[in-house]
C-alpha cells in the first residue's frame, strides 16, 4: 500500500517530463536537412535530405479547409512512394532510402501541382 501511494505520483510525474506522443515532431516531420522547397499557387512542396534518407510533405498555404492533397517521392531506379488524401494542412511524409541516388518529388492540393525533376544526384 505504501509503494503504491509513492510510485503512482513518481510515474504520473515522468509522464508530464515525457510529454504526449508524437509531440517531438511538431516543428518538423522530416528528419534531415531542409534541401529544397517548391512553392506553388495553393502551397509548397518540401524536400528534406538525410545521409541515406529523403523525405517530402506538401504544405497548403491556407490550412484549415479539407482538400485532396497529394506527394510522391521516388529514387531513381525506385518505386514511388506516396501519400494522398483528404487533408486540411499537409500530405505527407513520404521517406525513401536514397544513398547516393537522384530522387524526384511531387505535390499537389486541389488540383494544382508542382515537380521538382530529378535531384540531389
Amino acid at each position: 500500500m505504501l509503494v503504491q501511494l509513492l510510485v503512482l505520483p513518481l510515474l504520473a510525474g515522468a509522464a508530464l517530463l515525457v510529454g504526449a506522443p508524437g509531440t517531438a515532431q511538431a516543428a518538423s516531420v522530416c528528419s534531415g536537412r531542409p534541401a529544397k522547397t517548391v512553392g506553388f499557387s495553393t502551397g509548397e512542396l518540401r524536400v528534406y535530405k538525410s545521409r541515406a534518407h529523403v523525405c517530402a510533405v506538401t504544405v497548403a498555404k491556407k490550412p484549415g479547409k479539407r482538400r485532396v492533397m497529394s506527394v510522391a517521392l521516388q529514387p531513381r531506379g525506385g518505386r514511388v512512394v506516396s501519400d494522398k488524401g483528404s487533408f486540411t494542412k499537409m500530405a505527407g511524409p513520404v521517406t525513401v532510402n536514397a544513398l547516393n541516388r537522384c530522387v524526384r518529388a511531387t505535390g499537389s492540393i486541389a488540383g494544382k501541382s508542382v515537380s521538382t525533376g530529378w535531384i540531389l544526384c
